[in-house]
């Protein structure tokens, strides 16, 4: 994992960084090498990759962010991009494997209340995709909007939102 994550940081190719992101998104699935990544600053680097203007990477990135939200102190971390993933799900073509990505991390981050602010500013987009996605992506966005509403503090947000 080590030397995958210092490959990640070494390379601008995007093929090696593809690869090197698939590998450690299927890595997470086991919740130990999301410790060892986290304690290796691996999310750090990973969530470097966001702002890659390659679609394919900025996805293997988001995917691989996603597979390691699935625990807290890892959101922890990841919760400082949030607001890069908004972005990227509202700038992304529209059903896009990297928009789809994006919102698949947003609905991990937002199954706590605790990031929900982070993305307020984003439920327009949200009720956006709702009515102008593929039924991928309205499924994906439904997901963000119920844990969303699920937080009471956020009626007031999703009510008065401009679409």
């Amino acid at each position: 994992l080590q030397k995958l994550i210092h490959l990640l940081q070494a390379t601008d190719d995007p093929l090696i960084q593809e690869q090197a992101l698939i590998t450690l998104s299927n890595s997470a699935a086991f919740s130990i090498n999301q410790d060892i990544i986290r304690n290796l600053d691996g999310l750090s680097v990973i969530g470097g990759m966001l702002s890659n203007c390659i679609p394919k990477v900025k996805e293997k990135a988001l995917n691989a962010l996603n597979n390691l939200s699935m625990n807290i102190k890892n959101q922890e971390e990841i919760q400082v991009f949030i607001t890069q993933v908004c972005r990227t799900v509202e700038s992304a073509p529209l059903n896009s494997d990297v928009q789809l990505a994006g919102l698949r991390l947003l609905t991990n981050m937002s199954v706590t209340s605790d990031y929900h602010q982070k993305m307020i500013d984003s439920i327009p987009c949200f009720l956006h995709l709702l009515s102008e996605g593929t039924e991928r992506t309205q499924i994906q966005v439904l997901k963000v909007l119920v844990n969303l509403s699920a937080n009471p503090s956020m009626t007031r947000h999703l009510l008065r939102a401009q679409v």
